[in-house]
């Protein structure tokens, strides 16, 4: 997506409230909507990656979700397959499974709900150039050590590290997000 493609506003609830165009909503922190996909190859690593220097949002950080805003009028489901086929190259990639969603805010302007999906590619990726700078399927362990160690620490896209210490807290069965869809 590009800073003039039109996405959705939405409230508190996740309910729509407007449109913007995509630039304009980060520039004047307005709460939108982004789908996180965890994606596992066929030996269950994931997918991790460093994003390009030229995102409009966390550039040159490393990200353990594919994934991106939803655009207006599209689904959290519809968004979560177009931005991992988008992003890892392949077409034709099995729907991801919703996991849950959450109201993610830094409390500095940058507040969106965020659906997170799991997904497994079987086919060797060719990541977008434009979105991807570096990427490699570590197994989950190693992801665990480079979070846990401060390896990576701060070059982590902060909102990645929120959906996944949910997703922790979610398979553990402790509250970690909102269960179900929202959209």
């Amino acid at each position: 997506m590009s800073a003039d493609e039109i996405i959705d506003i939405v409230d508190e609830n996740d309910r729509v409230v407007g449109q913007s165009p995509r630039g304009e909503a980060y520039a004047r922190g307005l709460r939108h909507r982004c789908a996180f996909v965890l994606v596992r190859d066929a030996r269950g690593r994931v997918f991790v990656h460093r994003r390009t220097a030229t995102k409009l949002v966390f550039p040159s950080l490393y990200d353990m979700f594919v994934g991106g805003v939803v655009g207006a009028g599209e689904g959290y489901d519809e968004a979560a397959l177009r931005e991992a086929e988008e992003e890892l190259g392949v077409r034709d990639l099995p729907r991801p499974a919703h996991l849950f969603t959450f109201l993610y805010d830094d409390g500095a302007g940058r507040t969106w709900w965020s659906a997170v999906y799991e997904v497994r590619c079987e086919r060797p990726v060719r990541p977008q150039a434009e979105e991807v700078a570096w990427h490699a399927f570590l197994p989950e362990a190693e992801v665990e050590r480079r979070l846990g160690e401060g390896e990576w620490e701060w070059e982590w896209v902060p909102d990645g590290v929120a959906a996944y210490e949910r997703l922790r807290a979610w398979r553990q069965g402790r509250p970690g997000g909102s269960v179900g869809s929202s959209a």
